[in-house]
């Protein structure tokens, strides 16, 4: 008999707002995560990409995590993203959250010292080995350049080492075999497969998600609690116009110029910027070497907003 996870839903990454001098904005913060809640959200991810965790210092992921936890207040769970590159450091920050109270901890294979798959398995074992909380593992390959694979994932959700996969890697194939190979191999393992592939959460739902993790879930927590209640309900006609529309909304990640900006800032850069706009936080401010949207970059972000009925 297969086991229901425990981790499912949608469990937003939450943005971490910023001051226009780089430190914590902790009353958006508090505003941000409180917004969550009041959409019905099933969690909330601190500290991942989205949280733009690799850019700030251990002092402000501690008061991150602190902060996020805190405005929970143990309403739903908190994961935090333990995301370093060797073996020691995610040890470390395993430690940290569970010091402040953290409900289960997100992970990524190594990355800038070339590793392989024996390595990657090493890592996660000994990550685990080290907490009794929850252990995700991040499949992030554009980020740590190692692509999780389905057999390592099965085996440590099998053994227990692993509750679930957050799943970044924008291969929907390989998210489809994990599906099948857990509920094959590992029936009655406590596993929770969260994707975070934010336009196409209602077919990752039909395959076997337990749930998504949509950075655009910051931006429209309400649009991501219908899309999952849709979707578990059956009614997929009402999941695909909710998708539909959210997909819509995911266009304002390309209102960033691309001669000047790649990567997370048009992502986080994009969220943050709806976001102030919405009056959820003070500042679009992100963390160097990104920059913020500028004016005519914020304009197209108001029209997505507009078009989706947020504004």
């Amino acid at each position: 008999m297969t086991t229901p996870p425990t981790f499912t839903g949608v469990v937003p990454p939450t943005v971490t707002p910023l001051t226009p001098d780089g430190a914590v904005d902790v009353p958006s913060l508090e505003r941000l995560v409180e917004r969550q809640l009041a959409a019905g959200v099933d969690g909330v991810f601190a500290l991942g990409s989205s949280g733009e965790t690799v850019f700030l210092t251990d002092e402000a992921r501690d008061k991150v995590l602190e902060v996020t936890i805190k405005t929970v207040g143990g309403q739903v769970p908190v994961l935090a993203g333990c995301i370093e590159p060797t073996t020691p450091r995610v040890r470390a920050r395993v430690a940290a959250a569970e010091t402040l109270g953290a409900d289960a901890v997100v992970v990524t294979a190594p990355f800038y010292a070339i590793v392989g798959p024996h390595e990657v398995e090493r890592h996660l074992r000994a990550v685990g080995a080290s907490t009794a909380l929850p252990l995700f593992a991040y499949d992030l390959p554009q980020c740590v350049h190692t692509k999780l694979s389905v057999g390592l994932l099965t085996r440590l959700a099998a053994e227990g080492v692993l509750a679930g996969v957050k799943d970044s890697s924008g291969d929907d194939v390989a998210f489809r075999q994990l599906a099948l190979a857990v509920r094959e191999q590992a029936p009655a393992a406590d596993f929770s497969l969260l994707t975070g592939h934010e336009v196409v959460v209602d077919a990752m739902m039909l395959a076997g998600a337990s749930g998504s993790v949509p950075g655009l879930a910051n931006v429209d927590p309400d649009g991501y609690v219908r899309l999952h209640r849709a979707c578990v309900g059956g009614d997929w006609k009402a999941a695909r116009n909710e998708q539909d529309r959210l997909t819509r909304l995911f266009r304002i990640v390309d209102a960033a110029d691309p001669a000047t900006t790649a990567g997370a800032t048009r992502g986080v850069g994009a969220f943050k910027t709806a976001l102030a706009l919405l009056g959820v936080i003070e500042s679009n401010s992100v963390s160097l070497p990104m920059r913020p949207l500028d004016e005519d970059e914020t304009d197209r972000v108001r029209l997505g907003l507009a078009e989706a009925g947020l504004l």
